[in-house]
């Protein structure tokens, strides 16, 4: 724990990632007790595995009743490109617990169609929960610096991807080289991010902490995306001691 009640600091990327699991295992429980379905949202990286690995062991949440988006998309990918994010929470997550419903983002044909559809499933009921994560940019799903926007007006957009985002894919290995990283992506706008009632942010790695820094410390801007989420009044993030190793004297109470 920290010296901020909604930072929360972990040993390293595995217990972070039970811990951060067992939160939002006991939302889900405390939010199916009392209404009939849940929405989530969920983003699709591999900062994410030990969380989502994680929460299809949780016990006790009835699946079936639960409505799961995803964050984003690249363009210009083929339907079954492995690099596909809608293909990694497949493999992660939706193909190990019997989620009731999944809306996956198909952005291999009628983009304009697919932006008029995905924003019109999300306005359809309060977003309960989004499980997010932080780029090394501080990005937000794919809402890199220079796309960002604290008051935009759309719910989904096409964005282009700066060098900083692409060449973290390929850093996270998900990539061979830069060239082959997609330029563009479909994303949730920040906010439609910050409609969720709650937010779960996993920042796990070294590679995180400068953004940490950044989200937590620096001014409000979109300049840092990652900043907004200190506006969020059910926001908690988690990070271990490599993503923590800038802000932990900061940060300690």
């Amino acid at each position: 724990m920290t010296g901020l009640p909604w930072v929360r600091i972990y040993p390293d990327r595995q217990v972070l990632g039970h811990a951060a699991a067992r939160d939002i295992a006991a939302e889900l429980r405390r939010l199916l007790d009392g209404q009939d379905k849940v929405r989530i949202l969920f983003a699709s990286a591999p900062s994410q595995y030990e969380t989502l690995t994680a929460l299809c062991a949780e016990p006790g949440i009835d699946w079936r009743r639960i409505s799961a988006f995803q964050l984003d998309e690249y363009l210009g990918l083929s339907p079954d490109a492995p690099q596909r994010f809608g293909r990694w929470l497949r493999r992660t997550l939706f193909d190990r617990v019997p989620v009731g419903e999944v809306n996956l983002m198909d952005s291999t044909d009628d983009i304009d169609g697919l932006l008029a559809d995905y924003a019109g499933k999300l306005s359809e009921a309060p977003i309960d929960i989004a499980c997010l994560g932080l780029g090394v940019n501080g990005h937000l799903a794919f809402n890199d610096p220079a796309v960002a926007d604290f008051h935009d007006p759309l719910a989904v957009k096409v964005v282009d991807l700066d060098e900083v985002s692409r060449q973290q894919q390929v850093d996270d290995e998900c990539f061979t080289t830069i060239d082959d990283v997609p330029r563009q992506a479909v994303t949730l706008t920040i906010p439609t991010l910050l409609t969720a009632r709650r937010i779960f942010c996993v920042v796990p790695g070294s590679p995180k902490a400068r953004a940490v820094r950044a989200a937590l410390l620096d001014a409000l801007s979109t300049e840092s995306p990652g900043t907004i989420l200190r506006t969020h009044p059910g926001c908690v993030l988690y990070l271990d001691r490599d993503s923590a190793l800038e802000v932990r004297q900061e940060i300690a109470g």
